[in-house]
């Protein structure tokens, strides 16, 4: 197939350092790829994916003039050349001019997601448009409008080393931007309450700079905590593949956290609250828990012992790799191409 992928412009593909989306989009472009597959990528200008690459002239989505520009590089893009499917990771609103052409196009939502979006596409594209979704959680919603699919997010297995056994002291781990939706100072407090060491690695928004500030910072004069900022692939890999648990005490309905795929390949398990995709990705008892509250966290740190690190690293191979998101993918493209040929029968 001949396969176009387009991301948002903000940030390169792969990322240098955070950048859930940029790192699935590089990881099924390498795989499409691998497979025999073309594949075409409109993204910034600096990215490295090795597929054929074209470049964004808007460095924004939130300017208009930014983001004119760019959906005139992807119309530019759709007249020269023959795809089979145009796959989005990028704003809805980039696809708009291309809405109404047969060419099967798939949205995956990698963010909440609105009805009215979803209906005024649904009209334009004249059923040409399909959407995915990363989790069950967030299209629940909007499931009953147009065809939808279900493609969780997950990562290379390869840049993951298991580790089958720690030891009894290892820290617990949080990995993540420091905000308070990610639950930073829950974290804190479950390491606190179980005297337990955690270490927190994560970049800090400028918009939560306050927040960092009075409800973080202060705890990193206690030993148990400490805070060694961001972290890159490798740094990561051996920061989780050495954690007791990964802590997941999110304060919102996250779509996916790609943190607890990583952890998951690494053997580790997830000790998370249950909002969003967390009773989702974890296997309750069996590669972590999942707890109504901060309590129950704190008594689920006791259970460790119970949970085999190759269930973790299983799960993560089964659902959560780059060869299930590719494989899923690879079903929704052909089921829309065989619904494009059927339409075309039914028009002749």
């Amino acid at each position: 197939m001949n396969i176009l992928l387009t991301a948002d412009p903000e940030l390169p593909v792969p990322p240098k350092h955070y950048g859930g989306i940029e790192r699935i989009i590089d990881m099924l472009a390498c795989s499409l790829v691998e497979r025999g597959h073309t594949v075409t990528l409109i993204a910034h200008p600096d990215s490295t994916t090795p597929v054929q690459h074209v470049s964004y002239i808007g460095a924004t989505s939130r300017s208009l003039n930014d983001t004119l520009a760019n959906i005139a590089v992807l119309v530019r893009t759709i007249a020269g050349g023959r795809y089979d499917v145009v796959h989005s990771f990028s704003r809805l609103a980039y696809l708009t001019p291309i809405m109404p052409l047969n060419v099967p196009k798939l949205m995956t939502y990698q963010r909440s997601i609105t009805r009215r979006s979803v209906k005024v596409s649904r009209v334009l594209s004249h059923g040409t448009l399909e959407f995915a979704a990363i989790s069950r959680k967030m299209m629940e919603t909007v499931a009953d409008l147009g065809t939808w699919h279900l493609v969780y997010n997950g990562v290379r297995m390869d840049a993951y080393d298991f580790v089958p056994a720690i030891s009894v002291d290892a820290p617990l781990v949080f990995l993540g931007r420091i905000e308070h939706i990610k639950g930073t100072h829950l974290a804190i407090e479950i390491a606190k309450r179980t005297n337990r060491s955690l270490v927190i690695a994560g970049n800090v928004p400028d918009s939560q700079r306050s927040y960092f500030e009075q409800q973080v910072k202060p705890d990193l004069d206690n030993p148990l905590i400490s805070y060694i900022g961001p972290v890159d692939d490798r740094q990561k890999n051996a920061l989780l593949g050495r954690a007791g648990a990964l802590l997941m005490p999110i304060l919102w309905e996250e779509p996916f956290g790609i943190v607890m795929a990583e952890a998951l390949a690494c053997g580790t398990p997830i000790l998370g609250l249950a909002r969003g995709s967390v009773p989702e990705v974890v296997d309750h008892g069996v590669t972590g828990f999942v707890c109504d509250d901060v309590g129950g966290l704190v008594k689920a740190v006791d259970r460790l012992p119970e949970i085999d690190r190759f269930n973790c690293r299983r799960r993560a191979e089964a659902m959560f790799s780059d060869r299930a998101v590719v494989d899923g993918y690879l079903t929704v493209y052909h089921g829309m191409i065989a619904r494009r040929l059927k339409r075309r029968g039914n028009f002749i």
